[in-house]
């Protein structure tokens, strides 16, 4: 931590940083003061002593008026006129200012080891009681809590106020009038149909009442007869009797116009009846087709609502997959084109590894014959090899004399062996003088170096291949 600045005093601030070769931390002490450390003629700034391990670098004395700056040294020509009183002890003075250098250090550790007494034998603290506190904290969490549901409670109710208002908004109302208006019109259709069938029940009843009254003026017309009628009496044989002919006469119309009124009653009856009882029965049917008119167009209405969310949902989803087809879209043509990119790479790469395998065929091809050819060289060589003398270069009549052992010698290709002889123990001169002259014309071993020279070549090739 950085230390502090304190007046007419100091102040101890340890820091650790990491310092030594063992990692440990390495305690810095640094002291600032305003006037203690002042120093007579030079300037009036506080001085800074910092005091730092080995592993930190060197501690410095020198003054903060005194450090460069951009202009060069602060405390260049700041001495005044008493400079020889100034400059008169030295020695003292640095004696005497290291003196009080040295006692702030001592008093920060005397310091430090009263505060490490006082923090040993300091009593442990108590901690004080917050159980009160604790419980004021609980009642007003609880009394938030609370809050909090009466809070969640209202906006629950304005929610549900706000959905039975948008349930009961303009196009709602608008249903439930066309509900009301189709309802009304059927009442009018329905009253109109009881209208119709009262007035058919008026015709009827007026079609009876003169059906009883011509029945009436028959009785009456016929009363009207018999009054009419004139009796007259003759003398003559035993006349029939007429009147109980008329009697029998009148009792069987009578009878038969009974017969026909009840005939007449049955059948009106009987009419009546089917008609009351089609009447019912279409009041019946209507009623039912009424219903289902009105389910149908309830359903109608529901469909339509429904029709209509379906649709706001696929424009929903229709936008909501235009926006997602947007990025993706570009993403596919980037995908498509690395697609490409990787497509016509490989392809490259195709055409480079037939090319490549065509070309190791080839080599392969040549190495084989390479290969082959160098067999036939070494079987050459290995023939002229063994058809050769020892020494070739000696004369006739040292022909008899044991040639030296031939020595193995390095080959001029891998797996080759080859054998050299010792140098002659007789030189022919004009060979000498030849190959002194680089030239060969008679010599067999040139031909078979040259020979094995060329298979050395060959071979180097091969393993190249």
């Amino acid at each position: 931590m950085a230390s502090k600045c304190l007046k007419a005093s100091f102040s101890l601030g340890p820091l650790k940083v990491p310092g030594g070769a063992s990692g440990d931390s390495v305690r810095v002490f640094t002291m600032y003061s305003s006037s203690f450390f002042k120093l007579p003629g030079l300037s009036r700034g506080a001085w800074s002593l910092s005091a730092r391990s080995a592993g930190l670098g060197r501690s410095s004395c020198r003054a903060a008026s005194c450090l460069p700056s951009r202009g060069g040294w602060v405390g260049e020509g700041i001495l005044t006129g008493n400079e020889k009183e100034t400059m008169q002890f030295p020695n003292d003075r640095l004696a005497s200012y290291l003196e009080k250098v040295r006692q702030p250090k001592r008093d920060s550790a005397e310091l430090e080891s009263r505060i490490w007494k006082r923090s040993q034998q300091q009593d442990p603290l108590v901690c004080p009681d917050y159980q009160s506190y604790f419980w004021t904290i609980e009642e007003l969490q609880q009394k938030t809590l609370c809050t909090k549901a009466e809070n969640a409670r209202l906006v629950v109710q304005m929610d549900n106020a706000k959905l039975a208002a948008d349930d009961l908004g303009p196009s709602e109302y608008e249903m439930e009038v066309s509900i009301r208006q189709l309802v009304e019109s059927d009442m009018n259709g329905l009253c109109r149909i009881l209208d119709d069938l009262t007035l058919c029940k008026a015709d009827l009843e007026a079609q009876m009442e003169s059906l009883k009254e011509e029945l009436l003026s028959l009785r009456k017309n016929h009363e009207w007869l018999v009054l009419t009628l004139v009796c007259t009496q003759c003398h003559a044989a035993p006349p029939v009797d007429l009147n109980c002919a008329l009697d029998e006469m009148r009792c069987q119309y009578e009878a038969l116009v009974e017969n026909n009124r009840w005939d007449a009653e049955d059948w009106f009856n009987s009419q009546t009846e089917e008609l009351n009882q089609q009447m019912v029965s279409s009041l019946e049917q209507l009623q039912s087709c009424w219903a289902e008119i009105t389910e149908l167009k309830c359903m109608v209405n529901a469909l339509e609502i429904e029709l209509q969310a379906q649709h706001s949902m696929v424009n929903a989803l229709e936008s909501t997959l235009a926006e997602m087809e947007a990025p993706y879209s570009s993403q596919l043509a980037q995908m498509q084109c690395l697609i490409t990119n990787v497509e016509a790479q490989l392809v490259e790469i195709r055409w480079d590894l037939e090319w490549q395998s065509q070309e190791y065929q080839v080599l392969l091809d040549v190495r084989a014959w390479l290969e082959c050819e160098i067999n036939t060289h070494r079987g050459l060589l290995e023939s002229e090899d063994s058809k050769l003398p020892c020494n070739p270069c000696a004369p006739e009549h040292s022909s008899s004399k044991s040639c030296l052992p031939c020595l193995p010698a390095a080959s001029c290709g891998p797996g080759a062996a080859r054998t050299t002889c010792s140098p002659p123990l007789f030189v022919c001169p004009a060979r000498g003088a030849d190959q002194a002259n680089g030239k060969s014309p008679t010599n067999p071993n040139g031909k078979r170096r040259r020979m094995k020279a060329k298979l050395s070549e060959i071979e180097r090739k091969t393993s190249c291949l």
